[in-house]
């Protein structure tokens, strides 16, 4: 045994600390015996004492006969277990709780430097980049398990470290050599392309001999076989070899967290022909390609991206498309070498799915002849996220160009239908302009119903949620859509006997259920059954679904069945994007989904389609359940007239940027009786409210303007003046300003376009 190994005498004769329940139990006897013989006690208490020192003392003598046996016992267990440590021909060491070497066999002499005293971080601190972590993970999983092991990549190969808990505080720690160079790295020997395994710092760890061959030799490090790092996954790569630089593409293969296999894929005639590989086994999808684009050839990987409906002695222009410039042009480019080579990326034309590729391509001769090496990398994945991050991009700035529209053509419609009022106001039925003007009133209101649709694409619309129970809202909801589909089609509606309230806003929930209902109607025009279904679904987990993930819960689902033609898969995923149809031109604005589906979210629900080609197509709406008491709530969008002499009390001051809102506002408020002090701006206002002297009632107040907005005047305002009450218009919703500061106490919000009762009317009740 080596002088290290040695050192584990003293370690070997460690007892199981016992003695101080043998001094316990000795002291316990004695004072027994002590009181039963020289003690005042009586007879019988002087028996049992000295029953009980007697049995302490026969408790001692076995304690004592065990502990014995226990220690033999058990230094004959550590002298078998280190006997085997010594002449085992793997590193063994036993240490402490806090790492202390304690002793070690002949072979952790030999291989590390560390002795009896030091520490496990320091004697393998030479074989492991980061021994203290790994230390500490092993023996924190060892204190529960009893034992615990871990691999790592160094420099000299992999190395596996073990920990086996042995009691009294001891750990027996082993370092093991895996020899998996003869073992998984024996197979890539066999493979005929270059192959190396790469470590987390660049290190070159393994080469196969075909990459040995390629590269003239062992190379310890990347920088010493790419001309450029660091190197491009998938793409053509110069590669610095014995004969010179060749090309090749590079192909990763993760192996472990903290290495990986990289695959050489030669793209010239040289490297072809000195690997020597079979073409239909490489493991990267390539295909063979003539001067003019046919495919000559193709590999199993390639032909499986390709598709079965594309086989060989076909033109590459048949298996994919999409470059923005002729294939042919991009060929001839490579073939002349008057472009560097870069990688494409191009759709294939699979009729089953959908499915991009990024393609490298290469000149390559094959007997004599010069020909393309196509190198293909399925990018599906890739250009999903690609066409997702795009979307919304465009559903965004769509959604803030929709809000702005909305917001000025909401300024004007109040205008128009404003001074439309005034002057409904002077005429009577009998008047030959009050049919005129009831034309331009009405068509002003649906003007204002097309900018809500606007709003609810965008999700900026105010909504008036109310609990709602969908059989009374269908109920009431049927005979309109019954109008709607017309004769030749069916409409069924069947409910969950159970069914759960929910909170909506009924109007525009019931414009939803238009708008599918209408959809199917369009699918079916040879007629057919339309099915509304509603059912209560809970949610025990997470359920993921078209990028959405609805959380766990209760929901209340309605679906709306159709049988009609069916959507493509291709176009399933693009039906709620604005303006996309797959209606003729002039039967569809593109609209009517996407309103749904803005509605829907702003709501807090989710909205799905499935549909078969043919067959027909299914929308489901997944609506939480109400979990508050439901109560009745009465929700009206005109306040209940008031008669007209109860107005004209009180201060109004007027705030609008607009000139034609403020001009009609004002007017009717004047109307009404009430004195009203205009500003067209919020700090025109707030010079108005610096006179002391001046009262005033309601601020009527925009929201947005240029300078500072309503409700950041409005907040200094009251703070002189905290009596007053405070009536928001906005063409934007509700919410548009919510971020804007904390709630404006005593105000009111008002959404354009409104008429000259609405303004009247919610003037009057802030006032009363």
């Amino acid at each position: 045994m080596s002088d290290f190994a040695a050192s584990s005498t003293p370690f070997l004769e460690r007892q199981t600390p016992r003695g101080s329940r043998v001094v316990v139990v000795c002291v316990l006897a004695v004072i027994a015996l002590a009181a039963a013989y020289g003690g005042s006690f009586s007879q019988a208490m002087q028996y049992a004492l000295a029953a009980g020192g007697l049995s302490l003392v026969l408790v001692l003598g076995v304690m004592i006969a065990l502990g014995w046996r226990a220690d033999r016992s058990g230094r004959v267990a550590r002298a078998m277990l280190f006997s085997f440590i010594e002449r085992d021909a793997t590193p063994s060491f036993v240490a402490d709780e806090n790492g202390v070497i304690q002793t070690g066999n002949i072979a952790a002499s030999a291989r590390f430097s560390a002795g009896q005293g030091e520490t496990m971080a320091a004697a393998l601190r030479s074989a492991l980049p980061n021994p203290q972590a790994i230390l500490y993970r092993l023996q924190a999983r060892a204190m529960l398990d009893g034992n615990a092991r871990e691999d790592a990549v160094t420099r000299r190969g992999h190395v596996r470290l073990a920990v086996h808990l042995l009691g009294n505080g001891a750990f027996l720690w082993r370092v093991e050599d895996i020899q998996d160079g003869r073992g998984a790295n024996a197979r890539a020997d066999m493979l005929p392309l270059p192959m190396l395994t790469v470590g987390r710092s660049g290190t070159v760890l393994f080469m196969n001999e075909a990459a040995r061959r390629f590269a003239g030799g062992r190379v310890k490090s990347l920088d010493r076989l790419f001309v450029e790092l660091p190197y491009k996954p998938g793409e053509i790569n110069q590669v610095s070899v014995e004969g010179g630089i060749v090309n090749a593409v590079v192909t990763e293969l993760a192996e472990a967290p903290a290495r990986l296999e990289l695959v050489l894929v030669p793209v010239d005639q040289t490297s072809v022909e000195a690997v020597n590989t079979d073409f239909a086994a490489l493991p990267v999808p390539l295909m063979r390609l003539s001067p003019k684009g046919r495919i000559l050839e193709v590999n199993r990987l390639a032909a499986e991206l390709l598709g079965p409906e594309l086989s060989e002695s076909v033109s590459v222009e048949d298996a994919m498309q999409g470059l923005g410039r002729p294939i042919p042009d991009w060929l001839r480019e490579t073939v002349i070498g008057a472009a560097a080579p870069r990688s494409e990326f191009l759709r294939l034309t699979r009729k089953d799915k959908e499915m991009f590729v990024q393609v490298t391509l290469s000149r390559a001769c094959k007997d004599g002849e010069a020909g393309l090496i196509a190198v293909l990398n399925d990018a599906t994945e890739l250009k999903t996220l690609e066409a997702q991050f795009v979307q919304s991009q465009k559903m965004q700035a769509v959604g803030q160009l929709a809000g702005g529209v909305a917001h000025d053509f909401n300024n004007l419609l109040t205008a128009i239908s404003g001074h439309c009022d005034l002057l409904l106001l002077r005429h009577d039925q009998g008047d030959p302009d009050y049919g005129d003007l009831v034309q331009i009133n009405q068509n002003a209101n649906r003007a204002a119903a097309l900018v809500g649709q606007l709003l609810a694409f965008s999700r900026k619309q105010t909504l008036r949620p109310e609990t709602l129970d969908l059989r009374d809202t269908l109920s009431d909801l049927i005979h309109l859509l019954n109008r709607l589909v017309g004769e030749k089609i069916t409409l069924t509606l069947s409910h969950d006997p159970v069914l759960r309230p929910v909170r909506a806003d009924k109007r525009q929930l019931e414009q939803v259920l238009m708008n599918l209902v209408v959809n199917a109607r369009d699918a079916m025009p040879n007629g057919g059954e339309v099915r509304i279904e509603t059912e209560i679904v809970q949610l025990d987990q997470p359920m993921n679904r078209d990028r959405a993930t609805l959380p766990v819960g209760e929901y209340v689902t309605v679906k709306v069945i159709d049988e009609g033609i069916g959507i493509a898969s291709d176009k399933l995923q693009k039906v709620f994007e604005p303006f996309y149809t797959t209606k003729r031109t002039g039967e569809g604005t593109g609209l009517g989904l996407s309103t749904a589906y803005g509605i829907i979210k702003q709501t807090g629900g989710f909205i799905f389609v499935d549909s078969v080609e043919g067959k027909g197509s299914e929308f489901t709406l997944y609506l939480p359940v109400c979990v508050e008491t439901a109560r009745k709530e009465t929700v009206s969008d005109t306040p209940a007239p008031t008669p007209a002499s109860k107005h004209g009390e009180g201060v109004v001051l007027l705030v609008e940027d607009e000139a034609p809102v403020r001009a009609f506002a004002s007017r009717a408020l004047r109307l009404r009786g009430y004195t009203v002090l205009e500003a067209e701006s919020a700090e025109d206002a707030l010079r108005l409210l610096e006179d002391r002297d001046l009262a005033v009632d309601v601020f009527v107040t925009d929201v947005v303007m240029p300078g500072m907005d309503g409700p950041s005047w409005v907040r200094m305002a009251l703070a002189d003046r905290p009596q007053v009450r405070v009536v928001f218009v906005s063409g934007y919703a509700e919410g548009a300003f919510g971020d804007a500061g904390p709630e404006v106490p005593n105000s009111i919000f008002l959404p354009k376009p409104f008429s000259l009762n609405q303004l009247t009317e919610t003037v009057y009740q802030q006032l009363h």
